[in-house]
């Protein structure tokens, strides 16, 4: 019996050490594993390593019944999110949605217990329209996602109810803001580059260069932590959960937070310039409400906490050097 994560990335690999912490072995499934940034997280000789791709159906299926895998955490994204669909929507829509497809089909074929899927709240913050004001006879009852990324996730999510409503497969969604935090490794969306870009320059004297834009977050350590909350829970009545901070971040609260590590930094606040809405303003921030109700979930990690650990782990590799 054991959990499967697919996609062990920022926060793939601290859903597994969590997992190892509790007494797990889970099962680590990715197209290429990163051994040496994973091994930074977890420790390796405690998992379950397997490289698979979610766009091969069978033999996604036969790894799931190999391992006797009970519970799925799907979090196979394709590089760079938002602006990576933007950029190569062909691919962002088959492997967000037809790589999903393949894992809630495999988990209703082999009988999985429950499947948690990583949505994001850009489905929150990239739509537009809803003129229609909810009315069902109306063609703009609805706001609609206005990326690529955004589109994909909202078919993921309703998909994935869907299977749970005609299939009786556990389905639950996990909404994450921009992610932050520990990983030595290539990957991640726009954001999560630019945050340790920006704490790693403060760490060496030099320019951190941080948002214009006012917004969401969520730590990796807290994304994790929400995750296997979601996944022990017991039966939920709600199946798509909001999993960031709980309010927006700007530059003046990077700033501050960056101050108390490194006294006197120095930042520069940049724009992105590729027309993304991937570090855009958001006008508000998610409702955690239901996430604490249900599963469990608040952020243990503000802006201050999050700077301060990501210092300190960078500190503390071996590469970091005179940092």
């Amino acid at each position: 019996m054991a959990v499967m994560i697919i996609g062990v990335g920022i926060v793939g690999s601290q859903i597994a050490r969590i997992l190892v912490e509790k007494g797990e072995r889970p099962v680590l499934m990715d197209r290429s594993p990163q051994l040496t940034a994973l091994g930074e997280i977890v420790d390796l000789s405690r998992v379950v390593l397997i490289e698979g791709d979610v766009l091969q159906p069978f033999s996604l299926a036969e790894a799931i019944r190999r391992n006797k895998v009970t519970e799925i955490v799907h979090l196979a994204g394709n590089p760079m999110f938002t602006i990576g669909a933007q950029r190569h929507p062909y691919a962002a829509i088959q492997l967000n949605i037809m790589g999903t497809v393949n894992v809630l089909e495999a988990a209703r074929l082999e009988g999985v217990k429950r499947v948690v899927v990583a949505s994001s709240n850009v489905l929150n913050h990239h739509i537009e329209g809803g003129e229609g004001k909810g009315d069902p006879a109306k063609e703009e009852a609805n706001a609609r996602p206005i990326t690529i990324y955004a589109a994909c996730k909202q078919a993921i999510e309703n998909l994935g109810l869907n299977y749970a409503r005609w299939f009786n497969v556990d389905f639950i969604a996990v909404r994450y803001g921009a992610v932050a935090g520990p990983w030595g490794g290539v990957g991640g969306g726009g954001p999560s580059n630019v945050f340790r870009a920006m704490v790693q320059a403060a760490l060496k004297g030099e320019v951190a260069l941080i948002p214009t834009s006012r917004m969401e977050w969520v730590y990796s350590k807290d994304a994790a932590q929400g995750t296997v909350l979601a996944l022990e829970a017991g039966a939920l009545r709600r199946r798509v959960f909001n999993m960031t901070m709980g309010r927006l971040n700007g530059p003046e609260e990077i700033t501050a937070a960056l101050n108390a590590v490194v006294p006197g930094v120095k930042v520069k606040a940049s724009m992105s310039t590729d027309g993304s809405p991937a570090l855009q303003d958001n006008k508000y921030a998610s409702d955690l409400s239901a996430a604490k109700e249900h599963v469990g979930y608040e952020p243990k990690y503000q802006m201050p906490e999050a700077v301060r650990d990501m210092a300190e782990w960078l500190r503390s590799r071996p590469a970091a050097g005179a940092l």
